[in-house]
Order: structure tokens, then sequence, then C-alpha cells
């Protein structure tokens, strides 16, 4: 009996050919690429397999179209020592040291993000590319995750001279950035508080989430929420007004007597308006 459910078991997810978040601690499967194929080109999505990625130095620049079947391409972007190898991993289901060499840097997997499925091609970008492969870095994604240290204020000041660099380099393309501050369970050596966090992604116009890689925390709504960025910019008002329509059905009444309280409140209040932006840097979910 045992035997026969664990195949049925395996004969379900072959016909999904996705992997959600939720059972990321469940079921641990390797989902990286070598970079010895394109990363650039037209990539299709495989069931099930490897699609084909290319070397570091054979990237080339965002060509401002949406990728063919809904593969996003993302760069993750950010000091040695921030931990965004280490969500770049999580995210590519990667469990060993062995694991991570065959990556190369660049992991592929399908997601289901409000109930549609998207493949995100994520390429951890290394800071000792030379000056041509880190000017590629700039202009080959969809989307950037700019990854800082809480425990490192000079990762954080970083971050923001990388987000001046892709405002330089993609003046004309409206591309998603979430600002992410990671180690956030390290409360004792915290050195940039959840208030400057906010207060940079404000000024360069992003959004913004604090994770833990350690602890798996907030890995899932990072990662599902530069799907949604995407789509925002990329997909049609009508598909985008779907899709919110469908996520507020879902939403706890709690939840929806808040939000018209504080669309109430920010109206009448210029303050409250500012205040209420501000906290909208952490809904992946809008603009």
């Amino acid at each position: 009996m045992t035997l026969n459910k664990g195949n049925k078991l395996r004969n379900t997810e072959k016909k999904r050919n996705t992997v959600p978040f939720s059972g990321y601690h469940q079921s641990r499967h390797k989902r990286s690429l070598t970079t010895d194929s394109g990363i650039n080109s037209a990539l299709p999505v495989l069931s099930g397999r490897q699609a084909a990625v290319p070397r570091s130095d054979a990237l080339e620049p965002f060509s401002g179209s949406r990728p063919e079947g809904h593969v996003h391409k993302v760069v993750l972007l950010g000091e040695h020592g921030v931990g965004k190898s280490c969500l770049a991993q999580i995210f590519g289901q990667v469990e060993d040291g062995h694991d991570c060499d065959e990556a190369g840097g660049t992991y592929n997997r399908c997601i289901v993000v409000d109930e549609e499925e998207a493949t995100i091609l994520l390429y951890d970008a290394e800071q000792d590319n030379n000056q041509w492969q880190r000017e590629q870095c700039l202009r080959m994604g969809d989307a950037y995750i700019i990854v800082y240290s809480v425990t490192d204020k000079t990762s954080f000041e970083k971050a923001s001279e990388l987000r001046i660099q892709l405002r330089s380099a993609r003046q004309t393309d409206n591309i998603p950035i979430i600002l992410v501050g990671n180690k956030s369970d390290l409360v004792r050596s915290r050195e940039v508080s959840v208030d400057e966090g906010r207060a940079c992604a404000m000024v360069f116009d992003c959004k913004f989430i604090e994770t833990s890689a350690s602890l798996n925390h907030n890995v899932q709504e990072l990662f599902e929420g530069i799907v949604r960025q995407i789509r925002l910019r990329q997909d049609s008002k009508e598909q985008n007004a779907r899709r919110q329509a469908t996520c507020r059905r879902h939403e706890s009444v709690s939840k929806k007597a808040k939000r018209f309280i504080s669309q109430m409140v920010a109206r009448k209040n210029k303050k409250m308006a500012f205040k209420q932006k501000s906290k909208s840097c952490h809904d992946l979910s809008v603009l």
C-alpha cells in the first residue's frame, strides 16, 4: 500500500510540472542549472527538466519585450556576505555545496502565483565580475532584487549605490526593483532599522521587504512578490484587475476592513496619505 501511494504522488507531481513554495520543507528537489548554455535566449518552459542557460560572458541586454513562455529573468544584486546567495539557493532548492557549484549562480524554477504559473530564471550576480559583466547584469533583467544585510550599514549604503546605477543604466525602462533587508533574525546585531529601509525604498521608488534566509522568513513572499511586480508592469490592466479581484476574494474580513479604513483616512489627511504610501512599500502586490 505504501509503495503504490508513493507512485501515485510522483505521477501527480509530474503532471503539474510546478513546485509551489509551500512544499519547500516537505519535498526539496534540485532546480539548478549549468552555466554553459543561454540565459538571454527565448526560454521554453520544459516539463520537469532544465532549461538552457548561457555563460555569464554570453549575457545580452534586455530586449524590452516579454520573454516567451512567461520566463522572467530576475537578477540578484548585493555585496558579499549579505546572504543573497542563500536566498538564491532556497529559491533553487539547492541542498549542498556540490549542487551550488553545478548551478553556477543561475537557478530555474516554475512556481504558482495567484493561481497562475510563472517561471523565474534567477541569476545571482557576483560583485567581483569585470566591469563589462557588471554592466550586462544591469541591462539583462526583467526585474532586480537588491539585497543588503540589516547587520551591516555599509552593505545598505552599497545597495543605494546599486539602485542609482540601475536608474542610470535603465532610465527608460519601467522595471520592478525590490530592496531586501536580509538577516532580520539577528536582532541584537542590527545596524539598519526597518524605517531606514522603508525610507530608502521611498526615495528610490522601489518596493521593500525584510527577510531571513536562515529561517526562510519572507523568502516565499519575496519571489512571489517579484512575479507580481513584473505582471503589474507587463500585463494589461484587465488582467491585473482580474488578479486583484481574485486576491481580494480570498482576503479575511478583518484585512478588508483595515484596507478600507486606511484608504478613507488617507484621502482626508495628507500626512496620513504619505504614511500610508510609505507602508505600501511592503505591499508587493501593488505598484
